[in-house]
C-alpha cells in the first residue's frame, strides 16, 4: 500500500499552517515527522487521520491493485478500517480493564451489538502479545505506568488491524528507557506486520537513528516546507541544522550513529 498526499494545505478555518505539502509512505516503513514547535506536526497528523479537513489538496491511498482512493471520500467507519490513530493526550479510563481498552479497536469489525467473536478475542490477545503486555490483560488501565499505558494504546491500534497507524508524540511523559522501547517496538511492528507507521515526535536523536524515512517540517516563516529523506541525507545536506538552527547544540553523525552535542558557551 502507498499512503500519500499531494499539494496539501493544512490549518484551521482560514489560518494556513503549511501549504504545498507532498509526501508518500510505503508499507513496511516507519516515518518520523519532525519539526520545531508550531511547525504543524500535530496539525498534519490530525489532517492525515481525518480529524480535521485539509484546506486544499488531497490525501490518498494506493491499494495493492493500483486503485487510488481519496481519504476524504470515505465515511468515518470505512476510514477506521484503514487508519488508526494514537494521540498523546492522557487517557483516563476508570475501572476499565486492559483487555477492554484493546477491545475498543475491534469496534468497526463487530456486529451492531458490539459482541466480540472468538476471532476478535484472538486478535486482541495477539495485539497484547505483540507489545509484550499479555500479563497486563486483566489489570485496570489506570493502575499502569505511563509506559505500560502507551503500549496498551498501541495494542488497541493494532487490534483495529489497519494498514496505517498514526501516532502523535507516543513517547511523551516517558523516561528514556521506555522512549527507546516504544520507538524500537514501532519500528519492528512496521517491518514485521508490513504496516505504514507515521510518528510525530520531538525525539530527534532517536528518530534519526530508528526511522526509515524522515519528514521534516520547516516552520520558518520565509521557508515553510516539508523536507523528505533518510537521516543521513538530511544531515549531510545541512537541512537539519538549518531547521533546528541553535547556538546551543549541533548534530554529530559518527559512523551512522547520530547524537546531539551540546555546545558550551
Amino acid at each position: 500500500m502507498r499512503f500519500y498526499f499531494d499539494n496539501l494545505t493544512i490549518g484551521y478555518d482560514k489560518t494556513v499552517v503549511q501549504s504545498g505539502l507532498e509526501a508518500q509512505a510505503l508499507s513496511g516503513t516507519m516515518v518520523c515527522l519532525l519539526g520545531r514547535n508550531g511547525s504543524g506536526k500535530s496539525t498534519l497528523l490530525r489532517t492525515l487521520a481525518g480529524l480535521q479537513k485539509p484546506l486544499s489538496g488531497k490525501i490518498c491511498i494506493t491499494e495493492d491493485d493500483g486503485t487510488d482512493v481519496e481519504i476524504s471520500s470515505l465515511s468515518a467507519s470505512k476510514r477506521a478500517l484503514i487508519i488508526s490513530l494514537v494521540l498523546t493526550d492522557h487517557v483516563s479510563l476508570e475501572s476499565t480493564k486492559v483487555s477492554d481498552v484493546v477491545a475498543m479497536g475491534r469496534y468497526q469489525h463487530t456486529s451492531f451489538l458490539g459482541e466480540l467473536s472468538a476471532h476478535d478475542k484472538e486478535i486482541i490477545n495477539n495485539a497484547l502479545r505483540d507489545v509484550a503486555a499479555e500479563d497486563k490483560k486483566d489489570c485496570f488501565f489506570n493502575e499502569l505506568s505511563d509506559g505500560e499505558k502507551q503500549r496498551i494504546l498501541i495494542a488497541k491500534a493494532l487490534s483495529q488491524q489497519t494498514p496505517i497507524i498514526l501516532l502523535d508524540e507516543p513517547t511523551s511523559f516517558l523516561d528514556l528507557p521506555n522512549r527507546i522501547k516504544i520507538m524500537s517496538l514501532l519500528k519492528n511492528l512496521a517491518k514485521e506486520q508490513n504496516k505504514i507507521i507515521i510518528i510525530s515526535t520531538h525525539e530527534l536523536d532517536l528518530a534519526l537513528q530508528i526511522a526509515d524515512k524522515i519528514w521534516l517540517l520547516d516552520g520558518q516563516e520565509n521557508s515553510r516546507n516539508l523536507h523528505i529523506g533518510s537521516s543521513k541525507e538530511l544531515l549531510d545536506n545541512g537541512i537539519f541544522m538549518k531547521v533546528f538552527e541553535d547556538e546551543n547544540f549541533t548534530l554529530v553523525n559518527q559512523n551512522g550513529q547520530v547524537r546531539v552535542e551540546v555546545v558550551n558557551g
